[in-house]
């Protein structure tokens, strides 16, 4: 009889963030398959769980999901966690989930924090809709491709980043998409020097640029391009009144963007920013 895989969302920081069903259902399998298991030995320790660990990551995942697969398929319950936040993000849980699906293997999601919907939420730029970009390529000529290709995109981006890279990704943000393009800058979410600074992308490479050192997980919190999504049978004014009609009668900006959206076929950033410039 099969086993079930369970992928368990961890704390991105903060500890106090995992939940109750996460530590029971850590406390409950047979053994656990970790990104980095000595940073998961410490989480584990944390909350007093003893259970075996076995190591799951990018370079070793061709080697051991078949013998994780030979597990599962034995009847061991099994879960997989990543450093931080929730496995299949930028990490090779989702292989292993679409495996073990095509083997005929439960698989359940524990929910937990993730970095993208936190520092979304924490930017203030429009939530909805938003595209994640993952990371950014390291070498520059492709990592410039990349962000060409998203010069358009209408919808508010999200990208990680790493310390020592950070400022030349921004520097081809603002190459690529403007140095006026308002973004927000989050690193050490839950953590204690946790950051959200918001502005231009010439105010955050001008304040990285001055910093002696820079450290901690970043999150990059990019505002889409409202601009290109003007079409010719609207002019501003006209979807300024329509907004302003809206809020007027009592609904919210964002709502009310929202539907003139809907019914004009504007992009959402665009409409809500209209009068905020």
């Amino acid at each position: 009889m099969a086993g079930i895989l369970y992928l368990v969302g961890t704390p991105i920081g903060n500890l106090g963030d995992m939940t109750y069903r996460a530590v029971e259902v850590l406390q409950q399998v047979d053994f656990i398959a970790a990104e980095d298991t000595r940073h998961t030995r410490q989480l584990l320790n944390h909350f007093q769980i003893k259970k075996p660990l076995t190591s799951y990551y990018e370079h070793n995942k061709e080697a051991k999901t078949g013998y994780l697969l030979s597990e599962l398929q034995a009847g061991k319950a099994i879960a997989l966690v990543s450093d931080a936040g929730m496995p299949g993000i930028c990490d090779p849980g989702m292989d292993l989930l679409n495996y073990a699906r095509e083997a005929g293997i439960p698989v359940t999601v524990v929910p937990g924090p993730s970095a993208v919907i936190t520092g979304l939420v924490a930017s203030g730029l429009a939530a909805v809709p938003f595209t994640f970009e993952g990371f950014l390529e390291r070498e520059k000529k492709t990592r410039q491709q990349q962000l060409a290709k998203l010069q358009q995109e209408t919808r508010t981006m999200i990208f990680y980043e790493t310390p020592h890279r950070l400022l030349a990704a921004l520097k081809d943000m603002a190459a690529v998409f403007g140095a006026t393009r308002e973004m927000a800058v989050t690193r050490e979410l839950t953590k204690k020097f946790e950051e959200v600074r918001r502005g231009t992308i010439q105010e955050m490479i001008d304040y990285f640029t001055n910093l002696p050192a820079v450290k901690g997980e970043f999150c990059l919190v990019v505002a889409g391009n409202a601009l290109s999504q003007a079409p010719a049978s609207y002019d501003d004014k006209e979807l300024l009144a329509m907004r302003q009609k809206r809020e007027a009668a009592g609904v919210s900006r964002k709502a009310a963007a929202k539907q003139v959206a809907e019914e004009t076929g504007v992009a959402v950033n665009y409409i809500y920013r209209l009068g905020l410039d």
